[in-house]
């Protein structure tokens, strides 16, 4: 028990080795009211009085505003971060399609070469196929690209290849969309024989490819 606000020094005649030991407390202003001898007189402690629960005792846990702050900081940082992704997100896939123009502009000039009387290959399912042990490549199943760029479908990108001006098909164009623009990409990109990779970024999906548009630096 605390006799007079400020630092004392306490005896707890209730110690478990049993014997008297010192304990030093802060007596808080509102403590016992009763005056016993003066500040320095050791105070007896009260066995009951640790246990004694303190109104000024911290509570554990969060208040609602530190969780609304929490929140808040959160929503800032999904702002900041969402849209920074998404770029990277169109970059990548704008990459990966790039690189598929040049894989099917490659494979169309393989094409021609291997089978000169049928020309560039008509579209994409000519130049795919799987072709292990006894299966050998044909010009109707080439083995040029892979059955994922075959499906017409890409990392964000939808493809299409057209050879014509034949028999033999002298000529042909590529061309490659966003399948949603400024989500899986922005610009659509486009090839013809002379293997410049070329796209618009009008948000126009390309049907066609002149060989006028702007060439990839």
């Amino acid at each position: 028990m605390c006799w007079i606000f400020g630092r004392h020094e306490l005896i707890n005649p209730v110690a478990e080795s049993g014997a008297e030991q010192k304990v030093t407390v802060d007596c808080p202003q509102e403590g016992l009211a009763r005056t016993h001898g003066s500040s320095s007189s050791p105070i007896v402690l009260d066995p009951g009085w640790a246990s004694q629960p303190s109104g000024r005792q911290k509570q554990n846990g969060f208040s609602l505003i530190e969780l609304l702050i929490v929140v808040a900081i959160i929503l800032i940082i999904a702002a900041i971060a969402i849209p920074n992704l998404l770029r990277a997100r169109i970059a990548s896939n704008e990459s990966s399609a790039v690189a598929s123009v040049r894989t099917i502009n490659t494979a169309m000039i393989s094409y021609n070469s291997t089978y000169p009387t049928v020309g560039f290959a008509a579209n994409l399912t000519r130049l795919a196929g799987t072709c292990t042990g006894t299966t050998i490549p044909t010009s109707a199943t080439a083995c040029l690209i892979d059955s994922q760029l075959a499906s017409g479908t890409k990392s964000g990108y939808s493809f299409v290849a057209v050879g014509s001006g034949g028999p033999p098909d002298s000529t042909y164009y590529v061309y490659a969309n966003p399948l949603s623009v400024n989500t899986t990409g922005v610009r659509s990109f486009c090839s013809v024989p002379d293997a410049v990779v070329r796209y618009t970024s009008t948000g126009t999906a390309m049907t066609t490819c002149a060989g006028t548009e702007t060439p990839l630096e």
